[in-house]
């Protein structure tokens, strides 16, 4: 509020402080490197305290409001790449959604669904461990035991396949 009311400094470092790593992680997640999160961190903390005045405390919470900055950012980026964008990010937010839009979404799901069970069992294993798990490479080597470049190669197919399977949906 303090950053919002009176464009206190110190408040908006404390907030810095507190989220740049988290943020940072949370963006990583998706396969963005270091240095890429750092701008993004940047950028969207830079937007944050440009638009705090637009931030309103009785609709979220300045950390849901932060994260949502994030997320979009993030979710630019990877379009921009033309990486496929994880699930927890592509899900639309529920409270402007209407009831078509819902059914849409859930079909889509279902159809996602349906691909990830189309691809072998050691392609759906590493997928689901990297992109719903949220583990890295090395995390998924560790719970595996496979090396890196076979964990790298599956969800390479993996996503491959998958991206033909639903290329109707774009």
């Amino acid at each position: 509020m303090a950053v919002r009311d009176q464009r206190d400094r110190q408040a908006f470092a404390r907030l810095f402080d507190f989220f740049a790593p988290r943020l940072k992680s949370m963006i990583m997640r998706s396969g963005i490197n270091a240095a890429q999160a750092e701008d993004i961190v940047q950028d969207v903390m830079l937007t944050a305290w440009r638009k705090a005045d637009q931030f309103d405390p009785s609709r979220a919470q300045a950390s849901g409001w932060i994260y949502q900055i994030a997320r979009n950012r993030q979710i630019d980026i990877l379009r921009k790449e033309r990486r496929p964008i994880p699930e927890e990010l592509s899900v639309p937010d529920q409270e402007n959604e209407d009831a078509s839009q819902s059914l849409a979404f859930e079909q889509e799901a279902q159809q996602v669904r349906k691909a990830l069970n189309g691809l072998n069992a050691e392609q759906r294993q590493v997928v689901e461990k990297a992109y719903f798990g949220e583990l890295s490479h090395s995390e998924i080597q560790q719970e595996t035991g496979l090396p890196i470049g076979t964990i790298k190669s599956r969800i390479r197919l993996g996503l491959e396949r998958l991206r033909h399977e639903l290329k109707e949906l774009r």
